[in-house]
């Protein structure tokens, strides 16, 4: 996973050794990790401070609550895991939907807060948009569209593997509809905090606000990145 500006994942190393199974003695397998928040500076101009402030809290919530899971499942009884209940499913259900929050809310503070954004027609990102929709203006009306339809959750631009081009993805609250095989190259929160109280219920206003202030920068780089991970799968630049 690669460092970005807000998140960084440190992963220790495996354990030289894991303790051997008994009949009364449960195995111990290291999954430990520990995410940590670097200082932030995060603005926006869609967003005014007071919901942009509960972000941060948010965000530093869902790193704290993803650190102590991660902790948890280093000693949690895999012996005993099944599909209706069990510790080790609870911890990996919450394991998903905290490190997803997470690293989402990364990726959305990261592409924010360019005031009077703009993107180059010779750009990565204005080629491969228009390659894969047909012009750059059919994937802002679908990027719209997809945020629209989000129900407390995101609109995503990924890449997907698979079918080797992007397309928009609408994710709810962090980890329903998530594509498999898909890199995000920009991520917008829809979550109803994030636009009530400046926008009520005018959702789309708020999008287009957003998308006013993305940073293209940002986003270029992210596609430089995912365009070598198209090459590796056999996709055409």
């Amino acid at each position: 996973m690669s460092k970005n500006k807000n998140v960084n994942m440190i992963v220790d190393k495996a354990k030289a050794s894991v303790a051997k199974s008994t009949r009364n003695e449960a195995r111990v397998v290291s999954e430990a990790y520990v995410v940590t928040q670097n200082r932030t500076d995060v603005k926006s101009f869609a967003v005014t401070e007071k919901p942009l402030h509960a972000h941060e809290e948010l965000f530093k919530g869902y790193i704290e609550n993803l650190n102590k899971v991660a902790a948890k499942l280093d000693s949690a009884d895999r012996s005993l895991a099944n599909s209706n209940h069990s510790e080790f499913r609870s911890l990996k259900s919450d394991e998903t939907f905290n490190a997803n929050a997470a690293f989402l809310h990364s990726l959305y503070f990261d592409n924010i807060g360019m005031p009077e954004s703009s993107i180059a027609i010779d750009s990565i990102a204005y080629l491969r948009f228009a390659r894969d929709w047909g012009s750059f203006d059919a994937w802002q009306e679908d990027f719209i569209a997809c945020g629209m339809s989000s129900r407390n959750g995101w609109v995503l631009t990924v890449y997907n593997t698979f079918l080797q081009r992007y397309m928009n993805v609408t994710v709810d609250l962090h980890n329903g509809n998530v594509p498999i095989g898909c890199i995000p190259v920009i991520a917008v929160d829809m979550w109803e905090h994030t636009y009530f109280r400046d926008y009520l219920k005018d959702k789309k206003n708020f999008i287009y606000k957003t998308m006013q202030e993305l940073n293209w920068e940002v986003i270029e780089t992210r596609i430089k990145r995912t365009d070598k991970v198209a090459k590796i799968y056999g996709g055409e630049l």
